[in-house]
Formats: C-alpha cells, sequence, structure tokens
C-alpha cells in the first residue's frame, strides 16, 4: 500500500484497507497511525464497558473500538474512543460508525505516547462535536478517572480520581476503579 500524500476525505478514509493490526484515525484529514494497546489497556477497556453495560438501562449500550465522526466535512477528524455510550436503538441498526451527536459518552484509557492526544487533542475536538460527557482513565499505580461533563464549550470536571466512583449523570453509576485492572469478577 502507499501511503496518502494528501489529507483524506471520510471517502478516502472508507477505502483504506481494511487492517486490524493498528488504530486508524483521521485529525483534519491528517491519517493518524497507532499501534494496538497492550493488554492492561485492553483488559480496562473490556471491564469497563461491561461495567457500563451492567448499570446502564436497555436503552443504552456501551462499546469498543467504534469509529466516530467528529467534523464530517473536508477536511474531516474521525476518532474511535476507547469505550463509546450510545443508544441501543442506533446500535441495533448496525451503523459502521457513529456520528458525533449520536454519542452520549467517550472514554480513552491513556497508553504510553497518548497522554496529550487524549487530555489536550481529543478533549478539545470532543467538545466542540458536542459529545455531552468525556472520560480519561490514566493506568499507573492504580486506575484513576478524570470524569467531565460538556458546559458550553469546554468540559468541567465531575469527578477526578481513584477509589470508588459515583456519579449521577450521564447515568446513576458506581464504579470500583481499582477492579478495572485486576482479573475477576466485577464487583
Amino acid at each position: 500500500m502507499t501511503w496518502p500524500d494528501h489529507l483524506l476525505s471520510l471517502d478516502e478514509f472508507e477505502r483504506l484497507p481494511e487492517d486490524d493490526s493498528r488504530r486508524y484515525e483521521l485529525q483534519e484529514g491528517v491519517l493518524h497511525v497507532t499501534p494496538k494497546a497492550a493488554s492492561l489497556h485492553q483488559r480496562v477497556v473490556k471491564r469497563l464497558a461491561s461495567l457500563l453495560d451492567q448499570q446502564l438501562d436497555e436503552r443504552w449500550e456501551a462499546m469498543l473500538d467504534v469509529e466516530v465522526v467528529l467534523t464530517a466535512s473536508y477536511p474531516p477528524t474521525l476518532r474511535v474512543p476507547d469505550v463509546v455510550v450510545a443508544s441501543t436503538d442506533l446500535i441495533d441498526q448496525n451503523p459502521n460508525r457513529l456520528h458525533a451527536q449520536d454519542v452520549v459518552l467517550a472514554v480513552e484509557v491513556i497508553s504510553p505516547g497518548s497522554s496529550r492526544m487524549d487530555r489536550v487533542y481529543k478533549l478539545f475536538e470532543y467538545a466542540k462535536a458536542g459529545i455531552p460527557f468525556y472520560w480519561v482513565v490514566e493506568l499507573g499505580d492504580s486506575v484513576s478517572v478524570t470524569a467531565m461533563r460538556l458546559g458550553g464549550e469546554t468540559y468541567d470536571v465531575v469527578f477526578d480520581g481513584g477509589g470508588e466512583m459515583i456519579l449521577e449523570q450521564p447515568f446513576p453509576l458506581t464504579l470500583d476503579l481499582p477492579s478495572l485492572a485486576r482479573r475477576g469478577p466485577a464487583p
């Protein structure tokens, strides 16, 4: 495959060969390619989606690695959050990708090399696209979350820490954050 030498449109992005060995995103038409996440990152993402699904009512569903169009006009921006929450009715329609207005919550788990992207660029992009809630999950000695709610054009922090996270919005949720990194039944 030859790599693009220009800003891509969504149609050109769609025509790229399938490759599940990496993650592909568009930032204002620029193709960004990153390696797949390491095992602990994947465990946290999987357990978080599972715990969300256990607590969400049947109208909502947590999904992994779904393409989300933030800006469809040229040059487009398309991201692949680690976890998104969208309506079950929409997921039942089996779309190839979602649009920002379809997403209630986007979650990014920090990986080596993704901190600035997740904490700065995606924070700005998700807010500009109007995604109501954004969480950044940090893996270190323990799991911590910065949970944010869109307030106007920027996000306001509604939770920042580890241990037990209790939120009323976007849904009533209680998450034992340390359990996300451990193998075993959910608390």
